[in-house]
């Protein structure tokens, strides 16, 4: 072992034999709107300048553009920023080179980028919230890239980094979809590394040296990371460092380094690697930390290693699964939480499956084809398409499509009237899906009425047709349209293509028709991409949000293989991905998210008579705004042989904001996520957990003994139903459970004796109760600025008390009402140390939550209750179509405890319970984890006993080892104790109320 170490050592001092890059547009396309650099390109003359300025001059009509850089040696002085939905192209026979020189001033400490991608005033607040700490010289005029960051891109441009510059990394890339780097060597020398704070997708890079090739956390709108067709060699450190980024590879290979990929020490990631190689790797393929989080989902399949003593190292507990011999193949790897089968309970779990080899393979072929070379590709508008808004192109872009293989599109509208049927070898490239289209002028005839599906853009069945870079867009009133009509065979590739309608779309005079016209009808066309009739190929970088459509992604009647790469379909009615009747398709990180008007309706995504397919790293939103509970992310009709891996199921975001108190990144959470992850409507079972590394559903045809039914324990008793969603429950001191149903503007009572009552049902927007020693109820609402508090006497509830808030002052004799949940991980912002270049542990985001004091509180009448003021976000108009945002209105609840008391509550960032110690001012003080499960709620008997909502009810003793478990026939959300005896668990779900007795211990 000390000789294959120095072997390891002597591999990383030595000079790395680079391959040379190979452009892939040996000429610029003629475009008349691209812009292209004016600059010295020798290696010598700083041409920081004439970069900016050409991206400046592309980015000028607000909607972004091309830039082409020719062949030459581009040395810059200061970060250079690529501006939203501006795209970057070399060009030439050679490809362009962005320089650093040795010792640049400004590069040498901390996190300096070369290249920042940015973003703009997305929420319209007026100022820039946070600049990215990142820039030379520092720049506090520039917005970071956000969520909203959408068709930035750099392609065909390498980079080198001087010595002396520890602090450089090539590009800042945090963007949001149809962002992509693509073809880029990085010779990254002394610097700190190629890429920082990924985002979106990422093909054919390749990583020379450096500390990290990829140092990066979560991505700016929490979707995944995927990197395709690349490698990295001789990093100091590691290759990639990363937690939160839902890091997605495909064919990466990996040589000559400490470590492959780092997890952060403290932090989680849902990682899945498919075809990936480790070479020379000496301390370890992957090195995962958190091992023992719900959010921590590590799987591989089919990775090769070579001199890899160890392909996976645990951190925390010092594990390892080490490799066989000196070359070996992992055939499947996963850690997490591994579901069983459908309707159980996780278990954390390894799961490996290692064979040696007597030597390596051959790297397969890339996951993603190359485009024909420039010289082969015919411009439309010298076919004589117009591409000018105005012109019916309908024919001329079908003789050029007959009469030449491979058609460039330069920037424009391009109006259809009828079909455009692809040849089977037909090749469609543009560079720039925003602002090039083809579009269906509203009322198109063709389009118009009853009937099947019409196609704007269709491919012939089989063939190895190709579509790239391009914007798609059916218009608002065409009732039988479908975007893409996808029937090639298993070659073909959809790739960089955007469905317009729905988020980042730039509507023109062609195309008039906006969302607020009553003509534009909401789940009235037919799935916008729709691949079926043996259709299959590879899909990548797709982005399908137009809610006109019935589905953004739809698979049907093919067992041609398909695979997807980065699928974001969002913002429909009724389902965003849909399968049905498909066999033998893989779905690697596929996102998906549902609006708070178009899509609160909505699953995530539908299987239908569907076999052998596998669902890796997949992500199912919904907005933190969500106002209506949903029953299921995924669901499943008679579908067998369904395998997934990585599942996350969410609501909570990040947003931007600046008012009086100041800027900052802050984080929401819902309490609107999908119920379960995963309802199987067939077998009647459903998928509790959101958080999971590993379930397969059976291959096994469906029959009736599988047929079981969700499981519930004995004793449960439901109390009530019938609501459209209720929390914010109190008991009184007789045990008389108050509650609110929110939609309705219900506070509901329930006692054994009086059964289900009403208690109030004013339009004053309650949210959550508490109850004051008087025995009347403070009510938390969600009307006004900054939320308001009032007070009413249950017998007398239209006499409503208002309380003001009023500074915080020392109240002993009075209990605290805090949030029974939060979530507060510190996500979305540059935390690294710019010294020590490591992360604050995630832990310490919670304890600061919760030990930072607040200015003002709310006191009931009788001063024995106090609600502290926490801090209210707004977003959107200051009335009622506005949202509201605190930790308090979030919460399902809200629990008590005076000062010094132990109060017990849940960080569902975590995905645990803690306790702590009330103090003044709202805070929570020396935090203790009390469980190892935290969702909802938590409830704490008289005995000690701690009940835990989590998916089912987890019950802990007072040492924190686990009891047992209480199944309910539905998600429960609230635990409340109560009852005349204090001895019954009321247990709140979205639309019922159920009781449970307390067992006597």
């Amino acid at each position: 072992m000390k000789a294959f170490g120095l072997f390891c050592v002597a591999l990383l001092l030595a000079p790395a034999a680079f391959a040379k890059s190979t452009s892939v547009y040996l000429s610029a396309p003629d475009d008349p709107r691209a812009i292209t650099v004016k600059g010295v390109g020798d290696g010598r003359a700083d041409d920081s300048a004439a970069l900016q300025q050409a991206i400046d001059a592309a980015a000028a009509g607000g909607h972004g553009g091309i830039v082409f850089l020719p062949s030459g040696r581009y040395r810059i002085s200061r970060t250079v920023f690529v501006r939203s939905a501006v795209r970057v192209f070399g060009v030439g026979a050679t490809r362009p080179v962005i320089l650093l020189g040795d010792s640049t001033p400004g590069f040498g400490a901390g996190v300096a980028a070369m290249i920042s991608f940015t973003g703009e005033d997305q929420y319209r607040v007026g100022k820039v919230p946070v600049p990215p700490p990142t820039s030379v010289p520092a720049n506090p005029a520039i917005y970071d890239a956000t969520s909203s960051t959408f068709y930035s891109a750099l392609s065909n441009v390498d980079f080198e980094i001087g010595r002396g510059n520890s602090g450089a990394v090539a590009v800042r890339f945090r963007v949001a979809q149809h962002g992509f780097l693509r073809h880029i060597d990085f010779h990254l020398s002394s610097g700190l590394a190629g890429i920082y704070q990924a985002g979106n997708e990422c093909e054919n890079l390749r990583f020379y040296g450096g500390r990290y090739g990829i140092l990066t956390e979560k991505t700016s709108p929490a979707w995944q990371f995927t990197l395709i067709d690349s490698e990295f060699d001789g990093q100091r450190d590691a290759a990639i460092r990363e937690h939160e980024v839902d890091l997605t590879l495909v064919n990466v290979a990996i040589r000559n380094t400490p470590v492959g990929i780092e997890i952060d020490r403290g932090y989680s990631d849902s990682l899945w690697g498919k075809d990936v190689r480790f070479e020379n790797v000496s301390n370890a393929g992957v090195l995962i930390s958190n091992e023992d989080s719900v959010f921590t989902q590590i799987g591989f399949d089919n990775a090769i290693a070579a001199n890899t003593p160890v392909f996976a190292r645990f951190r925390d507990s010092g594990k390892t699964v080490p490799g066989q011999g000196r070359h070996y193949r992992v055939g499947d790897f996963s850690h997490g939480l591994k579901l069983p089968a459908l309707g159980m309970m996780g278990e954390f779990a390894t799961d490996v499956t290692i064979t040696p080899l007597s030597r390596m393979p051959a790297r397969r072929a890339p996951a993603i084809r190359a485009l024909p070379p420039v010289r082969d590709w015919t411009n439309v508008r010298d076919l004589g398409v117009k591409g000018d808004d105005e012109t019916d192109d309908t024919a001329a872009l079908q003789r050029a499509i007959d009469s030449h293989r491979v058609l460039y599109l330069p920037m424009g509208r391009y109006r259809v009237t009828d079909t455009l049927k692809l040849r089977p070898d037909s090749v469609l490239i543009a560079l720039h899906p925003s602002l090039t289209h083809l579009y269906l002028p509203d009322e198109t005839p063709a389009y118009a009425g009853v009937g099947g599906a019409r196609a704007l853009l269709q491919s012939a069945k089989g063939g190895d047709a190709i579509v790239s870079g391009l914007g798609l867009w059916t218009g608002g009133v065409n009732p039988r349209a479908t975007a893409l009509l996808w029937k090639a065979g298993a070659a073909s590739m959809v790739n960089d293509v955007k469905i317009q309608g729905g988020g980042g779309t730039v509507l023109t005079k062609g195309s008039p028709i906006g969302f607020g016209d009553p003509r534009a009808r909401f789940d009235g066309q037919h799935p916008s991409i729709w691949v079926t009739d043996g259709g299959g190929g590879t899909f990548a970088a797709i982005w399908s949000p137009n809610t006109l459509a019935s589905a953004g992604f739809q698979v049907s009647n093919t067992k041609t293989p398909g695979f997807v790469y980065e699928l974001s379909a969002e913002h429909h009615y009724r389902a965003e991905i849909v399968l049905d009747n498909v066999e033998n398709w893989e779905f690697l990180a596929p996102q998906t998210e549902q609006e708070v008007r178009d899509g609160v309706n909505a699953i995530s995504t539908e299987f239908r008579n569907s076999r052998n397919i596998l669902f890796a790293n997949y992500h199912g939103y919904r907005v933190t705004r969500s106002i209506k509970p949903m029953d299921t992310a995924i669901r499943l009709i008679n579908s067998r042989d369904i395998r997934f891996r990585n599942v996350h199921v969410n609501a909570e975001s990040a947003f931007a904001s600046c008012d009086d108190k100041g800027c900052g990144t802050y984080l929401r959470a819902s309490k609107f996520p999908f119920e379960n992850a995963i309802k199987d409507v067939t077998r009647q079972l459903e998928v509790r957990e959101r958080e999971f590394a590993r379930l397969d559903v059976p291959a096994g045809p469906v029959t009736a003994a599988a047929v079981s039914g969700v499981p519930v324990s004995p004793g449960v008793e439901k109390l009530a139903d019938g609501f459209y969603s209720i929390a914010g429950a109190a008991v009184d001191a007789k045990g008389k459970l108050y509650f609110v149903d929110r939609f309705y503007h219900r506070i509901h009572g329930w006692s054994r004796g009086e059964g289900l009552t009403i208690v109030a049902d004013a339009p004053l927007d309650p949210v959550n109760l508490a109850i004051d020693r008087s025995g009347d109820l403070m009510v938390l609402s969600s009307a006004g600025h900054d939320a308001s508090v009032y007070s009413i006497d249950p017998a007398k509830p239209a006499e409503v008390r208002v309380i003001a808030p009023t500074p915080v002052k020392m109240r002993p004799d009075a209990a605290t009402a805090l949030p029974v949940n939060l979530w507060a991980n510190g996500e979305f912002a540059d935390r690294i140390d710019p010294v020590s270049y490591e992360f604050p542990p995630i832990a310490a985001f919670f304890t600061d939550a919760m030990g930072t004091p607040k200015a003002r509180e709310y006191v009931s009448p009788d001063g024995s209750l106090v609600l502290p003021a926490f801090r209210v976000w707004n977003q959107g108009p200051d009335d009622h179509q506005g949202w509201r945002w605190s930790d308090s209105l979030d919460a399902h609840g809200l629990v008590t405890a005076r000062p010094g008391e132990r109060i017990f509550l849940t960080n569902a960032s975590e995905n645990r319970t803690y306790s702590g110690l009330v103090g003044r001012a709202g805070t929570v003080t020396d935090l203790r984890i009390a469980a190892d499960r935290g969702g909802e709620s938590v409830a704490r008997d008289a005995a000690g006993n701690l009940y835990v909502a989590n998916g089912q009810v987890f019950v802990y003793g007072p040492d924190g080892k686990p009891i047992r478990r209480i199944d309910l026939p539905e998600r429960p959300l609230q635990l409340v104790i109560g009852g005349e005896d204090r001895r019954t668990l009321f247990v709140l779900t979205h639309h019922a109320l159920y009781a449970v007795p307390i067992e006597a211990r």
